[in-house]
């Protein structure tokens, strides 16, 4: 009896936890300065590389052109951009969380929206899953080891795949 008492309480401190964390996240998130890159232009692209102090490098794929950003602090940053200039996929990795308000522009508030209904469900330390009809985005990790990819799927190039954001 005590250990069903132990575990139900250790449950709802572990959800109240994970509510508090998404508050948390919402409200720093509304307090970042937003910039404008998923959804936008190559730009948007050089205002996120002079934001994360790095260097940057192209490569160019049959239907889109990869930029890769390397901050400052170790995180790195890949931005798809379709034939037409948009910016339709970012895809990070490094020991640091990027600023995800700049990197995600205009969909940031979609994202953060989300988040805030998420909140209540989310425990522990599991990855966080959005999928809605105008924004993807999977975001996971602990310090030192962040990994996450976004997307828009109604702006990805013909032919691509969302197996194909890496």
């Amino acid at each position: 009896m005590c250990e069903r008492i132990s575990n139900s309480v250790r449950s709802r401190a572990l959800a109240a936890g994970a509510a508090f964390l998404g508050l948390v996240m919402a409200v720093l998130f509304m307090a970042l300065p937003a910039g404008a890159s998923l959804g936008g232009d190559t730009a948007s692209i050089e205002a996120d590389q002079i934001h994360m102090q790095g260097t940057r490098t192209m490569r160019a794929g049959q239907n889109f052109t990869v930029h890769e950003i390397q901050g400052a602090a170790g995180t790195v940053v890949r931005e798809y951009v379709s034939a037409s200039g948009t910016v339709f996929a970012l895809v990070w990795h490094g020991p640091w969380p990027p600023d995800l308000r700049q990197l995600l522009g205009s969909y940031s508030d979609q994202y953060v929206q989300a988040v805030k209904a998420q909140s209540g469900t989310r425990m522990g330390r599991r990855p966080l899953i959005v999928e809605q009809s105008g924004l993807v985005v999977h975001s996971g990790g602990h310090p030192r080891a962040f990994g996450g990819v976004a997307y828009i799927p109604g702006k990805m190039p013909q032919g691509v795949r969302a197996e194909d954001i890496r």
